[in-house]
C-alpha cells in the first residue's frame, strides 16, 4: 500500500541546519505532488513549501530563503533541506502526497488537498 515515511528529524541549535527525507512506496512517485507541512504544539497544521511532479515548487514566506525542497524520482524520496533554524521551526513535520493538479500553479499547501500523509518527524530547534 502506499507509505510515506519521514526521517532526519531532532535537535539543532538555531542557526543550524537539518536535511529531512520522505521516502515514498506503494506509489507511481514521480506522478504525485509533494508537500512539507508542519504542526507546533497548539497550533495549527501549516504548509511549508511543496513539488510537483515537473519539480515546480512553491514555499511559505517562514520558508522562504531558508528552506529547498527537492525530489530523486529515482530514489522514491523527497528532501527538505532545512538551514538558518529558528527556534519557532520547531514542530513535528510531515510529508503528504496527491496526484491532483492545479492549473496555472506549481502546487498549494493546504492540508485538506492531500489524501496520503507520513506518519510525521520532531524537530526542536533549541539552544
Amino acid at each position: 500500500q502506499l507509505q510515506l515515511v519521514e526521517s532526519g528529524g531532532g535537535l539543532v541549535q538555531p542557526g543550524g541546519s537539518l536535511r529531512l527525507s520522505c521516502a515514498a512506496s506503494g506509489f507511481t512517485f514521480h506522478y504525485f505532488t509533494i508537500a512539507w507541512f508542519r504542526q507546533a504544539p497548539g497550533k495549527e497544521r501549516e504548509g511549508v513549501t511543496c513539488i510537483n511532479s515537473d519539480s515546480l515548487t512553491d514555499y511559505a514566506d517562514s520558508a522562504k530563503g531558508r528552506f529547498t525542497i527537492s525530489r530523486d524520482n529515482a530514489k522514491n524520496t523527497v528532501y527538505l533541506q532545512m538551514n538558518s533554524l529558528k527556534p519557532e521551526d520547531t514542530a513535528v513535520y510531515y510529508c503528504a502526497a496527491d496526484a491532483a493538479t492545479w492549473p496555472g500553479i506549481a502546487c498549494v499547501q493546504q492540508p485538506q488537498d492531500y489524501e496520503y500523509w507520513g506518519q510525521g518527524i520532531q524537530v526542536t530547534v533549541s539552544s
